[in-house]
């Protein structure tokens, strides 16, 4: 039930209720203050949700309230509870920037459309209701959450994860143990309990009278407090028991004799009230024409529900509402199947075949019984409508019921693998499984095994447990032969990235098979994603058959991407691979215009999983240009996305290179352990990513016989993502320890590889390692060549890196004054960057020269909070607040609201002043 305004309530009174009732005050208080507010109450049946969210919507009467109830009778229609809940506000969706717009009417079905985005869809919900609230504060009441479709859950999680300062409260009450599957932890949650003792005895008082002391102990006891059972307990016992006359149940099961007591009141009532109760509790709560048009074909009338409110399972008021939710669910669950069946084709009957299509199809399909191919095309046929608007887990729902009525065993497990392909479209990986093990012993033939292997490895890839996924896939392959030339490639695409990302960890095959195999393939020649097909080409003759063979091919891959090349499909997190390319090329350019480009498109199109991973890689590339409280921010984005994908892949894994390089020794070293525990799920990269950071924070320090461990082990591995960029470092660490064998080793690789990647950043590299390695005078020439290559792109980092390695050997060869200015250069780099162990070494070593070199102490910026530092930066870069609020997933007025703080924080007065205060060029230096 949707409405506007407020719902008189009776009843008995409040009592206690002292914790929720301020948590809702002080929700209410921040919504009048132009704030958010979400809370979300958990608890069982009868325990309160209902009453309290009754006394929100009492204690909010300047606001404008919609109340929402979801009903388990349609947990299958996909964003249906959405569409319920925006019906008030879709007049609005004309002022919804272009994307968001399409994305919510082809979810609501208003208008045809590609599949939308669920992401996409939330952050129109956001907008569209915070447009609303601008007019008058708004209070969303929202009651049995557990009964909500997938989709329509995930839109209002990701709209509540993401209220700040929009006028808007959001309440949803939610049954322990049931649906919703987590979706609503990240939020403000409040368990709610039973009554205390005097509280439970004064409402057992107020609907029984007199009850004996002793009677009452048991029952507040056997009940643990919970009001609706105190309430129904008064009303089914006799007075007798309740006077101590006659004796107690025992124990006291609450749960049975509630749900014994609604089933004894309906089965007392006239048989069509009885029937008009079945049909409420099927048919959709906000469709009473539709309800009476069944009711019409059942010859049932109004007058048939007044024993229903006499007898108080109606609520006076609204009499076609259950007074309580699980009355509702005890009169579906009670009912005979045939009567179910009857009212569930009464209902199908009336349904709009246009404009109700879908709900007729699920009517139709509960109205069946054994093999019924009528009801499994429908119900197929609504899937193909259910896709179409992104609804994918209702098309999973559509598509299994429909395979309970296909009779022939191959066409039900073709439906099967359809249902479990878009459960995982959907992000269930669980529900994928359950339905490919159905699936099993239907599936004949080697196509239909194919879909199954490659099912089965998406499912361990969003779980990130990639061990067996190279296997796998490869098993696939070889099942499916030569029918598919661009389906194997695909498959194989997808080993050779589950393999690099491995590492030593696959199961079943190894890493140089996977990448034989691909070169084996080639890519097919009318391939649309040409530049795609040749980095994963050039990635693989790089692990098979050597770093010469692969570069070329990977440079015609970039220079392809950067032409405008497609990158791939944006649920796909091609970043990875890109990120491997650009740094076994030396690429920073590229890397970063390509990663910017991807992270451009991704945010436009709401694809937040592939948004994740990219930012991960723009992280890399701004610690690789100084920029660490940019990397910072971009990690924070990527947690909040974690949270609202609920993708297994966040926390501190992800920071390693920053700890390393800003000294944060034990949150690095924390996180270093955890990717050692992650090789059993086959995650070998991170542990050679994690000596990699470890050998940075070493350097820094100056504790070079650790640094040498950590290099060489990235050295013999040779990953594509870090082997090369261990390099220097390796060198660095032989030369301090005296061990020529890893100088030589490692000088030789910078030898071959170096000129052939041909890029400044890889010739300043080549550069640092002669000059490491080198006698006497002869270093002063390569110093001088690393320092201006690596000042020609965006590697702050590596450059102010040379710096102080150049300054540290001109010291040495007693030149005072060259050194201090090598060495200044270095230190005022890394101490604007952050980066703490390098900027101590550097001043270190200014001191030995003579000069004096005072450690700074933390400017105003680095006191913004993450996302105010991210909205600032944007604001730098000429971004108007809308701009803003669409990148970030936000709204406009959240965004104002992070302004205001910056402004305070900063101490400045106008968006001009921004790019100054927090050391970024503002809009025309950065055109």
């Amino acid at each position: 039930m949707v409405w506007n305004g407020v719902q008189q309530t009776s009843g008995p009174p409040m009592l206690g209720r002292h914790a929720e009732r301020d948590a809702i005050g002080r929700l209410l208080d921040a919504v009048r203050d132009g704030l958010s507010g979400v809370l979300v109450l958990t608890g069982e049946p009868g325990i309160g949700k209902t009453r309290l969210l009754e006394y929100a919507a009492d204690r909010a009467r300047e606001l404008r309230v919609v109340r929402l109830t979801a009903a388990e009778t349609e947990t299958g229609i996909g964003f249906g509870a959405l569409h319920r809940l925006l019906r008030p506000f879709l007049n609005r969706t004309g002022r919804l920037p272009g994307p968001q717009r399409a994305a919510l009417d082809a979810a609501l079905g208003l208008v045809p459309g590609p599949p939308a985005d669920r992401y996409l869809v939330g952050l129109a919900t956001l907008t569209l209701l915070s447009e609303a609230a601008a007019d008058q504060p708004l209070l969303f009441l929202l009651d049995d959450a557990q009964w909500l479709d997938r989709e329509s859950a995930e839109a209002l999680a990701f709209t509540a994860r993401r209220l700040h300062a929009d006028s808007l409260g959001l309440i949803i009450a939610v049954r322990d143990g049931l649906g919703e599957n987590g979706r609503f932890d990240a939020l403000d949650v409040l368990a709610v309990t039973g009554l205390p003792e005097p509280e439970a005895r004064s409402l057992l008082s107020f609907r029984a009278g007199r009850v004996d002391t002793a009677v009452a102990d048991r029952i507040v006891a056997g009940t643990g407090g919970n009001p609706l059972a105190l309430l129904e307990l008064a009303d089914a016992l006799a007075a007798e028991q309740l006077t101590g006359i006659a004796p107690l149940p025992d124990p006291l099961p609450v749960s049975r004799l509630l749900e014994s007591h609604f089933r004894r009141l309906v089965q007392a009532l006239p048989p069509e009230t009885a029937t008009l109760l079945l049909l409420l509790a099927a048919a959709p709560s906000d469709d009473t024409g539709m309800m009476w048009r069944a009711a019409g074909r059942l010859g049932l009338s109004a007058r048939a529900a007044q024993p229903a409110v006499a007898a108080g399972i109606l609520g006076r008021g609204t009499p076609t509402a259950f007074r309580h939710p699980l009355i509702r669910s005890t009169v579906y669950a009670g009912a005979e199947p045939g009567e179910r069946r009857r009212i569930h084709a009464a209902l199908a009957a009336v349904c709009d075949p246009v404009r109700d299509a879908d709900r007729r199809a699920w009517h139709r399909s509960e109205a069946a019984e054994g093999v019924d191919e009528g009801a499994a095309d429908a119900l197929a046929a609504a899937s193909e409508r259910a896709r179409a608007r992104g609804g994918y887990s209702q098309q999973a729902l559509f598509l299994a019921r429909a395979a309970d009525f296909t009779g022939d065993p191959d066409k039900r497990a073709e439906r099967l693998l359809d249902a479990a392909q878009a459960h995982l479209m959907s992000g269930d990986a669980s529900a994928a499984g359950t339905l490919l093990d159905l699936a099993g012993a239907g599936i004949h033939g080697p196509v239909m095994r194919t879909r199954e292997l490659r099912m089965r490895a998406t499912a361990q890839m969003f779980r990130i447990a990639v061990a067996d996924v190279p296997a796998m896939l490869s098993d696939a392959v070889a099942r499916l032969g030569t029918r598919d030339p661009r389906l194997t490639w695909e498959l194989l695409c997808e080993a050779l990235h589950a393999a690099l990302v491995a590492h030593d960890c696959t199961r079943g095959t190894s890493l140089t098979e996977v990448a034989a195999a691909v070169v084996a393939a080639r890519p097919p020649a009318d391939s649309a994603g040409r530049g795609r097909d040749l980095l994963m080409e050039g990635l693989a003759r790089r692990v098979a058959e050597g770093y010469e063979h692969g570069v070329p091919v990977l440079r015609s891959a970039l220079d392809e991407l950067r032409g405008g090349g497609a990158t791939g499909e944006a649920t796909s997190p091609f970043a990875v691979m890109l990120l491997m390319a650009c740094d076994d090329l030396w690429d920073a350019r590229a890397g970063r215009e390509l990663s910017d480009r991807m992270a451009a498109s991704e945010r436009a199109g709401g694809a937040l999983y592939a948004l994740g991973i990219t930012l991960l890689v723009e992280a890399r590339y701004d610690l690789l240009d100084g920029r660490f409280t940019q990397a910072e921010v971009r990690y924070a984005e990527f947690d909040d996305i974690v949270a609202a994908t609920g993708f297994p892949g966040g926390g501190d894994i992800n920071r390693l290179h920053l700890f390393a390089l800003t000294g944060r020794e034990t949150e690095l070293r924390a996180a270093a352990r955890r990717t050692a525990e992650m090789r059993s799920i086959g995650l070998g990269l991170h542990q050679l990513m994690a000596q990699h950071a470890l050998a940075s924070l070493e350097l820094g320090r100056g504790d070079y016989r650790q640094a040498l461990r950590h290099t060489r082990a990235v050295f013999e591995e040779d990953p594509p993502t870090c082997g090369n960029l261990v390099l220097p470092l390796l060198v660095e660490a032989g030369v301090r320890t005296g061990d020529r064998d890893a100088v030589d080793r490692a000088l030789a690789r910078l030898e071959e590889r170096a000129p052939l990647a041909g890029t400044p950043w890889a010739l300043g590299t080549l550069a640092l390692g002669r000059a490491l390695a080198a006698d006497g005078d002869d270093a002063e020439k390569s110093y001088e060549e690393s320092v201006d290559l690596l000042g020609q792109g965006p590697l702050a980092l590596e450059q102010a890196r040379s710096r102080l390695l150049f300054g540290e050997w001109l010291r040495r060869r007693k030149r005072r004054s060259d050194a201090r200015r090598q060495l200044r250069a270095a230190y005022e780099s890394f101490d604007a960057f952050g980066a703490v162990p390098y900027a101590e070494r550097a001043r270190t070593e200014l001191l030995a020269t003579g000069e004096k070199a005072r450690r700074r102490t933390e400017e105003t910026r680095f006191d913004l909070t993450p996302r105010e530092r991210q909205v600032a930066s944007m604001a730098a870069s000429g971004l108007t607040n809308g701009e803003i609020a669409t990148r970030l997933f936000v709204t406009a007025s959240t965004v104002e609201f992070h302004l205001n703080k910056v402004f305070r924080k900063l101490g400045i007065t106008s968006r001009k002043q921004i790019p100054r205060a927090i050391g970024e060029p503002g809009p025309a230096a950065a055109d």
